[in-house]
C-alpha cells in the first residue's frame, strides 16, 4: 500500500501509517471492508450505524476492530459527521459517545481532538478523507472528517489550530497521515461544487481538471496535503495512503462506487 501499510490484526485486514507507528506513542488504523458480520452493501466489516445497517452487527464488528487493536469498544468518542468543519476537543467526560449509538455521538461534530491517553476517537468513511494527526512533543491527536465541504472549509488546517490554541501544538512538530479515500482518479464534481473549491482555494487550478462540459475531476488528496502545508505541517511529516476507495471496491466501501449505499470504514486513534 502506497504511504499506508497493510497489517493483519486478528485476521482483520487494516492500513497503518508507518509514520505515526514508528512513534510508539498510538494505536491507530483505518479499516478495511472484510471480516466481519453484515451483509448487502454493508458487507461485511461496516463501522457506522447511520448507514441502514443493523445495529447489533455495528457493534459487533465494532468489537472485532477493537478487540485486535487492545481498545475498549464502549470508550470510543465519535463525531455526527454533519460535513461542517466544527472541532470538538474531548476529554475522559465524553469517553463512550457514540461508542453503541448514533444518536449519542457528539452532535454537529466532524473533527475530535484529544491530550488523554487511553480515550479513543473514531470517524467513518466510504470516499470522504481521513485526517490523522498526531503532535509527539505535546502528545495530542486527532482526527478529521473532510468530504468535499470540509474540504473547501479547511477543516485539517482548523483541527491544527484547535491543536495549537488549547494545547500548544507547534505545527511543524506535527504528523499527519492522510488516508484511503476517493482519489482524482475518480472524483467528478459538477458546477456547484467547482464554484465553492474556487471560490475557496486559491491554487485551486492545480486541483481541478475538466472532463467533459460541466463536470471536473477535484483532487481531495493534494487539497488536504495542502491546506495542511499551509497550516504549518512540513511536508515530510504528511504520509498520503494514495489509495482509492472507488477504484478498490475490493477492500473498501465506496459511496460513489456503489451507487449511495454502502458501510463506512473506521479511522480510529488512541494515545497510549
Amino acid at each position: 500500500m502506497s504511504g499506508f501499510q497493510a497489517v493483519v490484526k486478528d485476521q482483520l485486514n487494516l492500513c497503518i501509517s508507518p509514520l505515526f507507528e514508528a512513534t510508539g506513542l498510538v494505536t491507530h488504523c483505518f479499516t478495511t471492508r472484510g471480516g466481519g458480520g453484515s451483509t448487502g452493501p454493508y458487507a461485511s466489516l461496516n463501522t457506522a450505524f447511520h448507514v441502514g445497517d443493523r445495529a447489533d452487527c455495528v457493534r459487533e464488528n465494532r468489537s472485532l476492530i477493537c478487540r485486535a487493536l487492545g481498545i475498549e469498544p464502549g470508550k470510543i468518542v465519535a463525531g455526527s459527521q454533519v460535513h461542517g468543519d466544527r472541532v470538538a476537543v474531548v476529554d475522559a467526560g465524553s469517553q463512550g459517545r457514540g461508542a453503541l449509538t448514533y444518536e449519542d455521538s457528539l452532535p454537529g461534530v466532524d473533527a475530535l481532538v484529544t491530550a488523554v491517553p487511553g480515550l479513543p476517537l473514531a470517524s467513518f468513511y466510504a470516499d470522504c478523507v481521513p485526517i490523522f494527526l498526531l503532535d509527539p512533543v505535546s502528545r495530542v491527536v486527532a482526527l478529521a472528517h473532510a468530504g468535499w465541504k470540509g474540504t473547501v472549509a479547511k477543516i485539517g488546517l482548523k483541527t491544527v489550530q484547535k491543536m495549537t490554541a488549547v494545547f500548544g501544538t507547534n505545527p511543524k512538530d506535527c504528523l499527519a497521515a492522510i488516508g484511503p479515500s476517493i482519489g482524482f482518479c475518480c472524483y467528478e464534481i459538477d458546477q456547484e461544487v467547482f464554484g465553492q473549491v474556487k471560490g475557496s482555494i486559491s491554487y485551486w487550478t492545480d486541483l481541478v481538471v475538466p472532463v467533459r462540459p460541466g463536470k471536473w475531476h477535484l483532487d481531495l488528496w493534494q487539497a488536504n496535503r495542502r491546506t495542511l502545508a499551509d497550516a504549518g505541517l512540513l511536508n515530510s511529516n504528511i504520509d498520503l495512503a494514495g489509495l482509492c476507495t472507488s477504484c478498490r471496491t475490493d477492500l473498501f466501501f465506496s459511496y460513489r462506487a456503489q451507487g449511495g449505499t454502502a458501510g463506512r470504514m473506521a479511522s480510529l486513534i488512541m494515545l497510549k
